[in-house]
């Protein structure tokens, strides 16, 4: 098990490198997409993420705001013919897009792993309890 907080940051770190949220060392995925059960290296359960369609969404909104502009750019400056636009722009929308894809959904993973949503408020809480056992174990010491 992890020790200490993790942070928003660090949990959607780990998810966008395809690690658990929890411990870093475990995988997120079994296939491409496909969110694995619970981590392989620490046990912590995984079974309730539900990204979704939310990656898939924001990996549209990355790649076009990329992908469109440049478009645009080499249009305007050389105005190559459609054949060669086409040849060019599609496997670098495609390539692109697959690239992010589970990169973003692990880091959507991560997300809800750390925020506690769905299933994972048993989680959060579990890790709550224990980041506040060492201070009531030595405030009990001190009231004794």
């Amino acid at each position: 098990m992890a020790t200490g907080s993790i942070s928003l940051a660090k949990a959607m770190w780990r998810g966008f490198r395809g690690r658990c949220p929890n411990c870093g060392e475990g995988h997120l995925f079994g296939r491409f997409l496909k969110v694995a059960g619970a981590c392989d290296h620490c046990g912590e359960d995984l079974s309730h993420q539900r990204a979704d369609d939310f990656p898939a969404y924001l990996v549209i909104v990355v790649v076009g705001h990329l992908v469109v502009p440049a478009i645009l750019a080499v249009e305007t400056a050389y105005a190559p013919a459609v054949w060669l636009q086409l040849a060019v722009w599609l496997p670098v929308t495609l390539f692109a897009s697959l690239a992010l894809l589970q990169p973003t959904k692990g880091a959507i993973v991560g997300l809800q792993w750390q925020i506690g949503m769905h299933g994972f408020e048993v989680s959060k809480q579990r890790r709550e309890a224990a980041e506040l056992a060492p201070v009531l174990a030595k405030i009990d010491t001190r009231a004794a």
